[in-house]
């Protein structure tokens, strides 16, 4: 996020679709946009993942509040990290499930109708066995080589993209890893519902 600008900044702005001022160092909560027109980055998005993983759960649960209190004009989905309990205790829109968690089915019988649960996937048989366990979309990836974080494993390309896409069949991919403006079209194109990222939203 731009210097000088809080957390809790940077999500109110992308909540409302304002373009980042001049970048610098920081982190930001990624911001998934199933937006297919290309503009992602300038439109704002449709879903933002509250990612801070350091914080205790009180934290966390605050901080969730606090971006829900936000103007949200664009209706942008507010979704919790891994912190399913805390996601519920806020009244967030849903969780995302890092690779290896119990089943999205496994939580359905304590979350609300309409509690978004997604999955972090890295193959297309990792996609292929979210679906079937009810998850309501994917992220997919590393497309490209990640901007803001280290590599869990090389990038599998469009061409892996594509896979997952049609591993996954009806729910929505979502791609992730080294995404810009520049190559969103071609995420698209290859079979992605929209695009996740980070730095996609600092540049």
């Amino acid at each position: 996020m731009p210097a000088g600008e809080t957390l809790l900044a940077a999500i109110a702005r992308n909540m409302a679709g304002v373009p980042p001022l001049p970048y610098g160092r920081g982190s930001e909560a990624p911001t998934p946009s199933r937006d297919r027109e290309g503009t992602v980055a300038d439109s704002g998005p449709d879903w933002i993942q509250i990612r801070e993983k350091d914080l205790p759960a009180r934290d966390l649960f605050e901080l969730t509040r606090k971006v829900l209190a936000q103007s949200n004009p664009r209706g942008a989905k507010i979704l919790v990290n891994s912190r399913i309990d805390v996601a519920l205790a806020a009244g967030a829109d849903g969780a995302h499930l890092p690779s290896g968690s119990p089943s999205p089915q496994a939580w359905r019988a304590l979350t609300p109708q309409g509690f978004l649960l997604g999955v972090s996937c890295h193959s297309p048989e990792e996609a292929r066995a979210a679906a079937g366990e009810g998850a309501n979309y994917v992220f997919f990836g590393p497309v490209f080589a990640p901007l803001s974080k280290p590599a869990q494993g090389p990038p599998v390309g469009l061409a892996g993209l594509a896979r997952a896409v049609s591993a996954a069949g009806k729910i929505p991919v979502l791609a992730l890893g080294g995404i810009t403006r520049a190559n969103i079209a071609a995420c698209i194109e290859a079979g992605a519902a929209g695009v996740a990222g980070i730095s996609l939203y600092q540049m």
